[in-house]
Parts: C-alpha cells; structure tokens; sequence
C-alpha cells in the first residue's frame, strides 16, 4: 500500500498557497476573539489580511469555513500513508501523529506547521463557543471519519464498510475528541503527549486485530 518515510515537504507554490490561507485565518481568528464571531464581517478579515474580497473567497467559500477548514487533516492523512504495512493500525495511527509534531522538517515548513497547530488550538475553541459552528462540525467529523477509514481498509486489505474498521476509526476517533476538548478546558496539557497516551491505553486493552 504505501512506501515508507514521512510526508514530503511541500514544493514553493503549496507553501505559498498555505501561508495566504494562514495569514487569512490568523486575521480572521485574531478578530473572532476581539469582537465575536457575528460582529466580524468578510470585508473585515479581508482588510486586516490585505487582500481582496474575491481573494477571500478563493481560499474559503464562507467566514464559517475560516475556522472549519482543517489545514492539518491532509499532513495527517499522509503521514499514516506513510507509515510502514507491518505496524498495526493503532500503532500506525500513534506514528502518523508524531509526525505532526516531529523536528524533521526543514525550518520553513516547521514554522508554517507551527503555526497551524497554535491556530488549531484556537480554532477548536472557537468552535465550541459558536452554535452554527458546532453544529458543520458534524460534516468534518464525518468526512474525517471516511478519510481514515479508507486508509486503514487499505492498510489490511479490508472493505471501507467493514465493521471492525469502522469501530476501530470511530473509537480512536473519540479519544481524540476528548483529547482536544480537555486541551481546549486546560492549555497547559500538552496535546501531542495525551493522544500519544490515550491510543496507546486502547492499543493495551483493544484486540481489533488490526
């Protein structure tokens, strides 16, 4: 299924593509916990990331989708690509997210990366403090849910369907949730280190056998 090593380092038109999202994001956030989600408008967040309105809309198509979109989600989805076929599917699981966290990467693209994880934190704060937010959360959750379940199919030659897959997806995934929501609560948790904690708690207790 995969060759082995961490996700390649993206090439200059990605990184410059990815820095606009985050700078428009960073703005946007930025001006979120000053005045409120509701009083922000488009034209705001446009102004304080100097760019055009059509710009905006070209890297998100609604201010939800400034804190809904997940830059992360596609690192993370490489990185278990990546990971070796003869780990189980927790432990690849656990790897894929060190990856996220890992000093591997060249200073640049570690400082666009760094940047993402403050932004998620807040993001994810955010998130839980707006209703409409709260309730697309639920789409996210659902096409994370599909993107890792067909790469752990994949990984042990079983149908995405499959029920094993889809209770292992979805147990991991809660343990994630809970993982975010107390890092949320308390900011002096380290994040890495609890999801690292809580897979390998179900990794020690579960027989998925995958």
């Amino acid at each position: 299924m995969t060759s082995q090593g961490t996700p390649s380092t993206p090439g200059l038109r990605e990184r410059k593509k990815a820095k606009t999202r985050a700078t428009i994001r960073e703005h946007a956030i930025r001006l979120f916990l000053e005045q409120g989600y509701h009083a922000t408008t488009v034209g705001q967040i446009s102004e304080a990331a100097e760019i055009s309105h059509t710009t905006f809309f070209r890297y998100f198509p609604t201010k939800e989708d400034v804190v809904l979109h997940d830059d992360l989600a596609p690192l993370f989805i490489d990185a278990l690509r990546s990971q070796p076929e003869d780990v189980n599917s927790i432990s690849a699981l656990r790897a894929a997210i060190r990856t996220l966290y890992e000093d591997d990467q060249d200073e640049a693209y570690q400082q666009d990366r760094s940047g993402m994880m403050v932004l998620a934190r807040e993001r994810h704060a955010l998130i839980l403090s707006v209703p409409e937010l709260r309730a697309r959360i639920l789409d996210d959750f659902a096409e994370a849910f599909g993107a890792i379940t067909e790469v752990l199919a994949e990984r042990v030659g079983r149908d995405r369907d499959d029920i094993t897959v889809r209770t292992l997806v979805g147990a991991v995934m809660g343990l994630v949730t809970s993982s975010y929501l107390t890092v949320t609560d308390d900011p002096r948790r380290d994040l890495p280190t609890m999801l690292d904690s809580t897979l390998a708690e179900l990794e020690a207790r579960s027989n998925f056998g995958l």
